[in-house]
């Protein structure tokens, strides 16, 4: 069993969990701490949002779940054994959306089932109804250059989604997006969520869209970055509750932790 400071994590309810993560760059005097000693888990099912000042390494953190950024110090697990990225899906979506310039929206949106030799019947099943909920059927065949951001984000979420993934991972998915256009995408992201269900851990800067998506939220603070609060969030999933003073009274209180305030 992990000692956790937000409850005992005994297994088989975290998808992901770490527990004394450091991260370190560099050498010598030249040693960067991004990440001390943070421990943080997943429930399975759930939406968990990490959000904090800029520098804290929020991204970092996210980076270590997809196993793009190798600890110092500390493990990742799921449901108590080590991360398997054979036995655990995960999708990543990057801040920029990672799709590639001179291949077409089509392309873009296949290449991960492609590349793990995946396309069958069933991905080709799933690819039509994706397309169809994500409004991209007239876009198969258009460059990234030619897409809003809004229809950028939209064709990300189709590759992720395309791929079934236990785990989603979401780096400042909709900050690159105007408000309005912020908003639809959230609207757009929890209706997936609603129809597949995916376990999902998002970092963001905006403490309205975190209250918006996320049951759960960690707020993340200092150099080197480490959780100083975990909230459950009652307003997560219904946009709604945007314009009560209960959601704007909660988000304050956000914004003081994260500024070195109290909750």
């Amino acid at each position: 069993m992990l000692d956790y400071p937000y409850g005992k994590y005994e297994g088989g309810d975290h998808l992901l969990c770490f527990s004394g993560v450091s991260v370190d760059y560099g050498t010598g005097t030249d040693v960067v701490h991004a990440i001390a000693d943070t421990s943080l888990c997943v429930e399975r099912g759930t939406v968990l949002a990490l959000i904090g000042a800029s520098g804290c390494g929020k991204s970092t953190l996210l980076r270590v779940g997809a196993g793009l950024v190798r600890p110092t110090a500390g493990t990742i697990t799921s449901d108590g054994v080590p991360i398997d990225p054979r036995t655990l899906r995960i999708g990543f979506l990057p801040q920029n959306y990672g799709l590639l310039a001179w291949k077409t929206v089509r392309e873009n949106i296949l290449l991960g089932a492609q590349i793990k030799g995946e396309w069958s019947t069933a991905r080709v099943s799933a690819f039509d109804e994706l397309i169809a909920e994500l409004g991209l059927s007239d876009l198969l065949e258009r460059y990234p250059r030619e897409l809003s951001g809004g229809q950028q984000q939209r064709v990300g979420l189709a590759r992720v989604f395309l791929l079934s993934p236990d785990l989603l991972l979401m780096d400042e998915p909709f900050s690159a997006l105007d408000a309005i256009t912020r908003e639809s995408m959230q609207e757009v992201f929890l209706s997936l969520r609603k129809k597949y269900a995916v376990t999902t851990m998002l970092v963001t800067h905006y403490v309205e869209e975190a209250l918006a998506l996320a049951g759960r939220i960690a707020v993340m603070t200092g150099t080197p970055g480490r959780i100083a609060e975990i909230i459950d969030n009652p307003f997560a999933g219904d946009l709604t509750h945007r314009s009560t003073p209960e959601f704007f009274v909660l988000g304050q209180k956000l914004r003081a932790k994260i500024a070195g305030g109290g909750v």
